[in-house]
C-alpha cells in the first residue's frame, strides 16, 4: 500500500470527492483526494482547498494544520489536460484566474496563518504540489517521495510562489537546476539540500506526522505565529512581488507555441520540439 499520512481512525471527518477534512484534537488534517489523478488540481480541488485552508486559518480550535495527499502522490500539480482546447483558444485568462483566485491565496494563507502548517509528503510532488509543500513550516517526507518542478518541460515558468519559496530553502543554484532541467530530487537528496526537514520510512509517515502535529498543536501558538511573522518579514518579504511576477510571466507563456507543443508532447508521450518563441 502506498505511504500516506492519515489522522486517527476515530477523527471526525468531512468527506468530499476531492478533499478529506478531519480533526484530531487541535490538528486539522487536509488530504487531497484525487488519487487516480495523482491529486492534480482540477477546479473542484482548487475551490475545496482554498476554502479549507481559509477555514483552518480562522478556526481557533485548530492549532496545527497538516496537508497531505491520498494514494501514491502528495500532488502532481495542476491538471494540465487541455481537453477540447483548440489552437485559437486563449488560456491566459483562465490561468490568471486560477493563480489569483486559488493557488496564490492558498500559498499566502499557508505562510501567514497564525499556526504551524505541516506537509506530509508521500510519493510524487511536482510543480504546484512542490510549491504547496515549500509553503509549509515543516516538511516530513516518506523515503519514497520525490520532488520535481516540471514547468519548463511543458514550456512554462514557476508559479504559486515556487520561485521564492523553493529558492529560500535550497538556494538559487539548485532551484535553477530544478526549474530549468526538471531535475527529479529524491527524498534523501531533498533532506541534504534543506528542501525537507525530515525523511522517514514509508510506513512511519503517518506516525511521525501525527507526533509532530501533536507537539506543535500543544505548543505556544501565539509564539509560533510571531515566529512565522518574523521569518516571513526577514526572509519572504517579497513573496507578494514574486507571486505577481509569476502571474505575468505564466500568462504570457500559456498562449505561446512552446506550451501547446509541450502539452501535446506530454499527452503523446514523446519529447517536445520547442521552437524557443
Amino acid at each position: 500500500m502506498p505511504p500516506q499520512a492519515t489522522p486517527a481512525a476515530d477523527a471526525p471527518r468531512t468527506q468530499s470527492d476531492v478533499l478529506t477534512i478531519a480533526q484530531t484534537d487541535a490538528t486539522r488534517w487536509l488530504t487531497m483526494n484525487r488519487p487516480a489523478a495523482l491529486n492534480t488540481f482540477d477546479p473542484r480541488l482548487q475551490r475545496a482547498l482554498r476554502r479549507a485552508v481559509d477555514e483552518a486559518a480562522r478556526d481557533d480550535t485548530v492549532r496545527c494544520v497538516v496537508l497531505t495527499g491520498a494514494g501514491s502522490a502528495f500532488s502532481a500539480g495542476a491538471d494540465i489536460a487541455l481537453g477540447d482546447v483548440t489552437p485559437e483558444t486563449r488560456l491566459a485568462p483562465r490561468t490568471e484566474e486560477e493563480l489569483r483566485m486559488y493557488y496564490n491565496p492558498i500559498i499566502r494563507t499557508l505562510r501567514t496563518m497564525p499556526k504551524p502548517a505541516v506537509a506530509a509528503v508521500n510519493g510524487s510532488t511536482v510543480g504546484l504540489g512542490c510549491a504547496l509543500a515549500m509553503a509549509c513550516d515543516h516538511v516530513v517526507a516518506a523515503e519514497s517521495a520525490w520532488f520535481s518542478l516540471g514547468f519548463a518541460k511543458v514550456g512554462l515558468t514557476l508559479d504559486a510562489g515556487a520561485s521564492l519559496l523553493l529558492g529560500a530553502r535550497i538556494g538559487i543554484g539548485r532551484a535553477t537546476r530544478m526549474a530549468m532541467l526538471g531535475t527529479r530530487v529524491d527524498a534523501p537528496t531533498a533532506l541534504d539540500w534543506g528542501m525537507v526537514d525530515e525523511v522517514v520510512d514509508d510506513h512511519a509517515l503517518s506516525t511521525r506526522t501525527t507526533a509532530l502535529a501533536d507537539e506543535l498543536a500543544s505548543g505556544p501558538t501565539k509564539a509560533f505565529a510571531a515566529i512565522k511573522h518574523s521569518l516571513n518579514a526577514a526572509l519572504l518579504d517579497r513573496l507578494d512581488a514574486a507571486l505577481e511576477t509569476e502571474v505575468h510571466s505564466q500568462t504570457r507563456l500559456v498562449d505561446a507555441a512552446d506550451f501547446r507543443e509541450g502539452i501535446t508532447a506530454f499527452a503523446q508521450r514523446r519529447p517536445p520540439k520547442f521552437l524557443g518563441h
